[in-house]
C-alpha cells in the first residue's frame, strides 16, 4: 500500500512540475491580490515600410496621360503599391505603360446624392476610393493613403511619418490648407485631399461600414475630402496634423514656403502645375525633378531650414537644404529670418490671411536677400553630402542694390555646403532645427557646414534690436476684406477654379 501511494505521489509531483514549466508563448498569466490578469505580449513587428502603404490616386481617364507626369516622379513599379482610380476605361489606342501605377475603374456612383451647386459630383467617386481599395482585400496593408493625380509624394518621408504611429490604432493623418479662406469654407478639422490623407487599417475598417451612407448624409458638401472628414467626425477620430503634408492652396511662387519649411519632413506637394516653377528659369516639371535629385540623396534633410550668421561680415544666412540659400547683408534676428517670405497670395488671389506667419516680399532690391539656388548635390563616402547653390544669371540681375554694404555680398556667386545625412530617427525625437556655420570665403565662393546644434547653442545675433535692421513697422498691412464679400468671392472663384481642375 505504501508503495502504491509513493507511486501516486511521484506521478502527481511530475504533473505539477510539468504544469509549471514555462512555455514561450505570447500569453502571460499574473496573479495579484487573488485576481488573475492576462496580458498579451505581441511579437515585435517589423518597422513600417513602403510595402505597408496602399495608395489610392484619384484620376480621370481623359486627363491622366497629361497628369501622369507627376506620378512618374515618385511612383516606383514593384515597390510602391496602389492604384490610380479612373472614371472610365482609358482609350484603347493609348497603351498603359508599366511605369504607371496600375489602374482601376471606379464603381458607378450615379445613385448617390450630390447637391453642392458649385461642385462636381466626381467628389462622390473620389471619396469612395478608400472603400474600394479596402474591399480589394490586399494583405499586409497598414495604411491607406489617398491623393490627387497631381500630388507628389516623398515616399521615404511618408514612411518616416507614418512609422511614428501605431498602425493598430485608429489614425486620420494629414494637413490643412495654407489659405484661411479654404479652411473656413471646408473645415479646419479635415485633411485636405490634394496634400494627402493617411488612414490606418483599423480606421479604414470602420470607415467603410458607414461611408456610403455618410456620402449621402453630406450630399451638400463640395469635396471628397470634406465628406471623408464628416465621416471621421461621426466615428469620433480627430485629425492628426502633420506639417509636411502640403495642399499648396496658394497662387504665385511657392518659393517662400520652401525656403522656410516647418521643422518636419517634407511629405507631399500639390498644385505644382498651377504655381510658378520652383526654380527660376526652369520649367515646372524639370524644377521638381531637380528638387527630387536632392531628396534622393538625403530625404530627411530636404528643404529643412537652417539659420546662421557670418559675424566677420555681419551677414545673415538662411539655408533650405537641397533648394536654396538666402544671404542678407545685415544681421536679422532669428524670429524674422525663419518666417516665409510672402511670394504668394491665397488660393482666391487675396493678399492674406494664411494659416502661418509671413514677412513681406519687398520690391526694393536693398531690402531683398541675394538668392542662390541648387546647382548640384553629391553624396560623399563619409556619410555626408556636398551641395552647391549658385546665383542664376538673368534672374533679377538688372535689379541689384547699389548700396555699398551689398557689394561684398554680390561678389559671392556660389555657396558650398557640407552636411551629414540626416537620420529618419531624428523625427522620432522632439523637433529642433539644426545649426550651421560659415567656414570661410574664397573669392566668389562661400563655404558652410550644417550640423547638430551644441548644448545651449542658439541662433542669436550679437545685438539687441527689437525688429532688426528693416523694422516690421515698414510692413503695410492690407485691411481685412468684408467677410461677407470675401465669402462670396471664395465661392465664385472656387467654382471657377474647380471646373478648370476637373476638366
Amino acid at each position: 500500500m505504501k508503495g502504491f501511494l509513493l507511486v501516486i505521489f511521484f506521478v502527481a509531483s511530475i504533473s505539477l512540475v510539468i504544469s509549471f514549466t514555462p512555455h514561450f508563448s505570447n500569453n502571460v498569466v499574473v496573479v495579484t491580490n487573488n485576481k488573475t490578469e492576462k496580458y498579451i505580449i505581441k511579437e515585435e513587428e517589423e518597422e513600417t515600410n513602403i510595402s505597408h502603404i496602399l495608395f489610392g490616386i484619384g484620376g480621370y481617364s481623359k486627363t491622366w496621360h497629361n497628369r501622369s507626369r507627376y506620378s512618374d516622379l515618385w511612383w516606383r513599379p514593384n515597390v510602391t503599391r496602389g492604384f490610380v482610380w479612373l472614371d472610365e476605361e482609358p482609350h484603347e489606342s493609348e497603351p498603359w505603360p508599366e511605369t504607371f501605377p496600375p489602374y482601376r475603374v471606379s464603381q458607378d456612383t450615379s445613385e448617390f446624392e450630390y447637391n453642392c451647386w458649385f461642385g462636381n459630383r466626381s467628389a462622390v467617386r473620389i471619396a469612395r476610393i478608400v472603400k474600394e481599395s479596402f474591399e480589394l482585400g490586399l494583405t499586409n496593408v497598414r495604411w491607406y493613403v489617398m491623393g490627387d493625380d497631381d500630388t507628389i509624394f516623398f515616399t521615404e518621408n511618408l514612411v518616416t511619418v507614418l512609422g511614428k504611429y501605431d498602425h493598430n490604432q485608429m489614425y486620420y493623418i494629414g494637413g490643412n490648407s495654407e489659405s484661411v479662406e479654404q479652411n473656413v469654407v471646408c473645415s479646419y478639422n479635415m485633411a485636405f485631399g490634394g496634400g494627402g490623407i493617411a488612414i490606418s487599417y483599423p480606421l479604414a475598417a470602420e470607415l467603410v461600414k458607414i461611408l456610403d451612407g455618410c456620402i449621402n448624409r453630406y450630399h451638400y458638401l463640395y469635396g471628397s475630402d470634406q465628406k471623408i472628414g464628416g465621416c471621421m467626425a461621426e466615428i469620433g477620430v480627430p485629425l492628426t496634423h502633420e506639417l509636411g503634408f502640403h495642399q499648396m492652396d496658394i497662387t504665385g511662387s511657392p518659393r517662400g514656403i520652401l525656403t522656410a519649411h516647418p521643422v518636419a519632413p517634407l511629405v507631399s506637394l500639390h498644385h505644382l502645375g498651377k504655381l510658378r516653377s520652383l526654380f527660376p528659369l526652369t520649367n515646372r516639371l524639370d524644377s521638381v525633378k531637380k528638387l527630387i535629385e536632392a531628396y534622393e540623396k538625403d530625404p530627411s534633410r530636404t528643404v529643412q531650414q537652417t539659420l546662421c550668421y557670418d559675424l566677420n561680415r555681419n551677414w545673415s544666412l538662411s539655408v533650405s537644404w537641397g533648394y536654396s540659400v538666402q544671404l542678407y547683408p545685415w544681421l536679422m534676428n532669428a524670429r524674422e529670418l525663419g518666417l516665409p517670405v510672402q511670394t504668394f497670395k491665397t488660393w482666391i488671389g487675396s493678399e492674406e490671411p494664411f494659416t502661418f506667419d509671413t514677412r513681406p516680399d519687398y520690391e526694393d532690391p536693398c531690402k531683398r536677400p541675394i538668392e542662390f539656388y541648387l546647382d548640384q548635390v553629391v553624396g560623399l563616402q563619409n556619410g555626408e553630402t556636398f551641395t552647391s547653390y549658385s546665383t542664376i544669371t538673368g534672374h533679377d540681375s538688372s535689379n541689384q542694390c547699389e548700396n555699398q554694404k551689398y557689394k561684398p555680398a554680390l561678389a559671392i556667386h556660389m555657396v558650398n555646403i557640407t552636411a551629414p545625412i540626416l537620420s529618419p530617427q531624428v523625427w522620432r525625437q522632439a523637433p529642433r532645427r539644426q545649426c550651421c556655420e560659415v567656414i570661410n570665403a574664397f573669392g566668389s565662393e562661400l563655404h558652410m557646414r550644417i550640423r547638430s546644434c551644441n548644448q545651449w547653442e542658439s541662433v542669436t545675433a550679437p545685438f539687441h534690436d527689437k525688429y532688426g535692421d528693416f523694422a516690421y513697422s515698414q510692413r503695410i498691412f492690407q485691411p481685412v476684406m468684408n467677410r461677407t464679400r470675401n465669402f462670396e468671392l471664395i465661392i465664385e472663384r472656387q467654382k471657377r477654379k474647380r471646373k478648370e481642375e476637373y476638366f
